[in-house]
């Protein structure tokens, strides 16, 4: 549901040109103003993603905004913006919003451009790990420091590395893999770990160094250049659901025989992009001769298909059949393209670094600067007070706030001069801080560095409230999502839901409107395909004969060649697959030869244009029922609300809009 909204909100998204600064009011719904500025912006900004010309003459989209404004009066009119869900995603919408302004985008940058000179390479290395809490006493920490460096030690005066690593590494996996991480680049490893390999030159070992999981040292063994992107062309046959139960090689698996039949055709000569088109069942690629789009490591969900395309060397080399969880393939490489640039990635490189340890040192540096714009006034007997109530307890995590609230009721921070913060609060975060592990000792200290990120809170909290105030453009899509919401909730309860449950009323649709629902002329066929025209011929005697087409292949393509091919379905008259033949008659066609290929058509049923069955159009028929429950619900809001637009406005708005 969530990715549907997003969708639904597109629209309301994209980025926006102002033309006009007025702020009159266009028009009022039962005496609601709604202003100039805002129809000029959203106007502007849905312009280029309106493809009715229609749309665009601006009397016709104040009938859309009108309509549209219409149904978020009638949300809120009916409560919707009372619903814990819509607060709650709206809540969250707004998290999301005020990301890019809880940030400082000097250090923004300089971490983005630092992550992209790094993914130019790709990097091979082993770690030996001694974990440590990340809250650790200090005895605890030195101890742990002190062993991997025993182990650094050892490696610098002739031991092996693996060896060590298989021995004493508390990571896991050591035991399997020595310690080998395999090669990975920016992004794969914790920010301290990465910064770590990256400093270290090939074959050498690294310091020790502390991550959250405890201390390592890193022997860096390979940099090689980031392998960057491909384009490839693929082949795929789809792996039926219960073949993937069967051993690979059982003879029941059809995918695995359709592949590598059509791997032999390749061998023997024939055009990868014929039989691409004729065979793939990837039907995004197969008309485009299997061409995907570019990729890069990572960007896919196979493993086993990246590994392919990458392992090709040269423009037209082409792989063996291989599998993945998708099914079988074959790929080609079209061609090889180094890695983006800066200016591509950026908006890529800025969510992963906020995503990223690296984002604690964006957040600290904003933190500061807000420090030196923000006024406050700390109360040191309350922070005294607190102290006192705070035990030892914190560090076992079971520690427990006071019975009596009131004492600690009065203010203990003060920003801006006018924001009143008290003990309570501070004693709420302390002990929300227990899950931190913090072993800062004695108790008086531990408090002061707590109220020190206390107060960071407070000013990061409050600068949050006040996006909307301080940046214009936070509001105006803060307020789009707002009504979209709503309007989202609106539609699904009032059309969606009704379309979907309203049988009788779709049904009547159906049979009002059923001259739009029309098969036209359609045959079940055969279509048999080969290079050679003697095999085309044969093929057609045999099938004259009543052969079937399994017979037929195994009499045809023998001593390991795959002659001829078959493929079966029902298609209607003027499908693409049919264009070549000139006459589709029931039974057997003339031979047609069309791109190196020769095809003959066994017709075994022609089926007449006519009325769709409700059945086989029902999606059609619901999605055109629900344009009709709209188009009328509109019609019903105007009788309604009380709609007033000023005509000199509007007037002076077109004027405006169309010089």
């Amino acid at each position: 549901m969530r990715i549907i909204r997003c969708l639904f909100f597109v629209f309301l998204l994209t980025p926006f040109v102002v033309l006009a600064q007025t702020k009159d009011v266009l028009f009022t719904i039962d005496n609601h103003p709604h202003y100039t500025d805002e129809f000029v912006r959203v106007y502007n900004k849905n312009l280029d993603l309106v493809k009715d010309d229609s749309q665009k003459n601006l009397d016709n989209y104040l009938e859309l905004y009108i309509g549209y404004k219409l149904k978020v009066e009638k949300a809120y009119k009916i409560g919707l913006q009372n619903s814990v869900n819509y607060q709650n995603e709206l809540k969250s919408y707004r998290t999301q919003l005020s990301k890019n302004y809880l940030s400082d985008s000097k250090v923004t940058n300089e971490l983005v451009q630092e992550a992209y000179d790094r993914m130019q390479l790709e990097i091979r290395a082993s770690h030996i790990l001694v974990l440590v809490d990340e809250n650790a006493s200090p005895e605890d920490t030195l101890k742990g420091y002190q062993k991997i460096a025993d182990i650094k030690k050892r490696i610098e005066s002739g031991a092996d590395f693996a060896s060590e690593a298989q021995q004493f590494s508390e990571d896991p996996s050591a035991k399997e893999n020595n310690g080998d991480l395999g090669y990975f680049s920016a992004f794969r490893m914790v920010y301290p770990f990465e910064n770590a390999v990256f400093s270290t030159a090939v074959g050498k070992v690294s310091k020790p160094f502390r991550t959250k999981f405890g201390y390592h040292i890193v022997k860096v063994v390979d940099k090689r250049a980031n392998r960057g992107e491909v384009t490839i062309a693929h082949i795929m046959i789809l792996k039926p659901a219960s073949v993937s139960e069967k051993p690979i090689e059982s003879p029941d698996d059809k995918s695995k025989a359709t592949i590598d039949e059509i791997y032999k055709k390749i061998q023997q000569g024939e055009s990868f992009e014929s039989l691409a088109q004729q065979f793939s069942e990837d039907k995004s690629s197969a008309s485009k001769g299997g061409v995907l789009q570019r990729f890069g490591s990572g960007q896919l969900s196979s493993e086993e298909f990246e590994n392919a395309a990458f392992s090709l060397q040269n423009k037209n080399d082409i792989s063996l059949p291989f599998q993945s969880q998708f099914g079988w393939h074959i790929v080609k490489l079209i061609e090889k393209h180094s890695i983006k640039t800066l200016v591509d990635m950026k908006s890529e490189l800025e969510e992963k670094v906020r995503k990223d340890e690296r984002s604690l040192l964006i957040t600290n540096s904003l933190a500061k600067k807000l420090r030196n714009t923000y006024s406050f006034y700390k109360d040191q007997k309350a922070i005294t007070a607190v102290k006192k109530v705070l035990t030892e307890e914190f560090y076992a995590q079971t520690w427990e706030q006071p019975l009596n609230s009131k004492d600690f009721e009065k203010t203990i921070l003060v920003i801006n001069e006018n924001k009143k913060i008290t003990a309570i609060q501070f004693l709420n975060f302390i002990h929300s801080q227990q899950k931190s592990k913090l072993k800062v000792k004695p108790l008086g200290k531990l408090v002061d560095v707590l109220f020190e990120k206390f107060i960071d809170e407070q000013i990061m909290n409050d600068y949050n409230d006040n996006l909307e105030n301080v940046f214009p453009e936070f509001k105006y899509v803060m307020d789009e999502y707002r009504d979209g919401l709503l309007l989202f909730d609106l539609m699904d309860r009032e059309i969606w839901t009704r379309a979907k449950s309203d049988t009788l009323g779709i049904q009547e649709f159906y049979n009002n409107n059923r001259i739009n629902y029309q098969w036209k002329k359609r045959v079940e066929v055969d279509i048999f395909s080969s290079t050679n025209k003697s095999t085309i011929e044969k093929a057609m005697q045999l099938v004259k004969k009543g052969i079937s087409n399994e017979a037929m292949k195994e009499k045809i393509n023998k001593e390991g060649k795959v002659n001829i091919m078959v493929k079966s379905g029902i298609y209607e008259e003027d499908d693409a697959i049919l264009s070549s033949f000139q006459k589709v008659t029931r039974g057997i066609s003339d031979i047609v030869f069309k791109d190196n290929y020769y095809f003959i058509l066994n017709v075994r049923e022609i089926k007449e244009a006519g009325p769709k069955l409700f059945t086989e159009c029902k999606g059609k028929v619901m999605s055109d029922y629900q344009q009709f429950l709209e188009s009328n619900w509109v019609s019903d809001l105007k009788k309604e609300f009380v709609v007033k637009v000023q005509p000199e406005v509007f007037y002076a708005i077109k004027k405006q809009l169309q010089q």
